[in-house]
């Protein structure tokens, strides 16, 4: 069975077959979660890291007037929260957005992993790093894109990270996003995401319909968006 958890890793640095054994053990026990359960609430106690195998999740915060900001999407391979067990209490959520595969890899494994295999450890912090840098490029985003950037960009960084693991090497992704979701993502309205998502159709830069992104013109999106991959580090997977 495909891993792209391992995959994604590897990406990241070098690891021996035994690191990849332990990997493969560690993540042997999925369970199948379905679409729009949470995996965790703010408030709760941090437990075992999630490793979402397959399907979509999202990070979020829900605030006092109920509005939902989005904080992160969550593809396939990624990891959620290596040190947040260092915490008293969770400070966000976490929930599936499709029906999603997801294993857990108690707070003590995990520890001992790292411990014992440096090339698992190292793989693991470049993971990290990337997330930060997502994050720091979404407060960008958030802070100094108009909106027209600001949704461009969000496209460009999930299409990319979409070919990275092998979701699509065509144009078109299928994105099982909703509008809804994507404005609480953009901190925008759905009725203003939905002006802006035509002006970029009528650019000719891409379509969203339908749980689908085309990406029809690269070089104008890219343009649109200032967009610069260097955060998602793509140079260490070319590299390792």
């Amino acid at each position: 069975m495909e891993n792209r958890f391992i995959d994604k890793l590897h990406g990241f640095g070098p690891l021996s077959d035994e690191d990849v054994a332990a990997l493969k053990a560690a993540t042997s026990k999925p369970r199948n979660v379905a679409g729009r359960r949470d995996l965790i609430r703010e408030g709760d106690r941090p437990g075992p890291v999630f490793v979402v195998l397959e399907g979509w999740a999202c990070r979020y915060k829900i605030l006092p007037n109920g509005t939902r900001q989005v904080l992160a999407f969550l593809m396939p391979g990624d990891a959620c929260d290596l040190h947040i067990g260092l915490l008293a209490e969770m400070d966000h959520s976490i929930q599936t957005i499709t029906p999603a595969l997801v294993a857990t890899i108690d707070r003590t494994e995990m520890d001992e992993l790292m411990d014992r295999r440096p090339g698992i450890a190292k793989a693991m912090y470049v993971a990290q790093l990337v997330d930060e840098g997502t994050m720091r490029a979404w407060i960008t985003s958030m802070g100094r894109r108009t909106s027209i950037e600001r949704v461009a960009h969000l496209m460009c960084e999930l299409y990319l990270r979409a070919r990275n693991i092998g979701l699509t090497d065509e144009p078109e992704l299928a994105l099982p996003l909703s509008q809804l979701l994507l404005a609480d993502s953009l901190g925008m309205t759905p009725v203003h995401l939905n002006r802006v998502l035509k002006e970029l159709r009528v650019s000719g830069a891409m379509i969203l319909q339908r749980g689908s992104l085309l990406v029809a013109d690269p070089g104008k999106l890219v343009q649109i968006a200032g967009f610069d991959e260097n955060y998602l580090h793509r140079r260490l997977r070319r590299a390792a």
